[in-house]
């Protein structure tokens, strides 16, 4: 199965999907912010990314940046349940422009987590 770094400042959240994918066999590795997330990126490149977007440390459209500048066909999943100043509407569509391959919006289903996966990765899936 797939190497899956998930990167999100939510435990919780990150937990969730953390469990989700463990279930289906995958390897997961979780950060708990952007900086974090691209240091472990850099130093065992995963198969996917799952990323949040409003995080402290690298906002996630920074982290999708950096990954794609050193992977550039690397799957990236997108998340955010937006914020105070922005909603997750104005940002989803930009991780997208920036290289994002799918996009959840918070809360999401454990169905809509693995649809997400799929669309990331192709018709085959992880």
């Amino acid at each position: 199965m797939a190497h899956i770094l998930v990167i999100d400042d939510d435990t919780q959240i990150r937990l969730m999907i953390t469990l989700a994918l463990e279930r289906d066999g995958h390897k997961v590795t979780a950060a708990g912010d952007g900086e974090e997330g691209l240091q472990l990126f850099l130093d065992d490149p995963p198969d996917l990314v799952i990323t949040d977007i409003i995080m402290p440390r690298a906002e996630g459209l920074e982290v999708i940046k950096k990954m794609m500048q050193v992977v550039d066909d690397i799957p990236i999943v997108a998340m955010s349940g937006g914020g105070c100043s922005t909603t997750s509407g104005d940002l989803l569509p930009l991780a997208k422009l920036m290289g994002a391959r799918a996009t959840l919006t918070k809360p999401f289903t454990r169905a809509e987590l693995m649809q997400a996966l799929i669309t990331a990765t192709g018709e085959g899936g992880v």
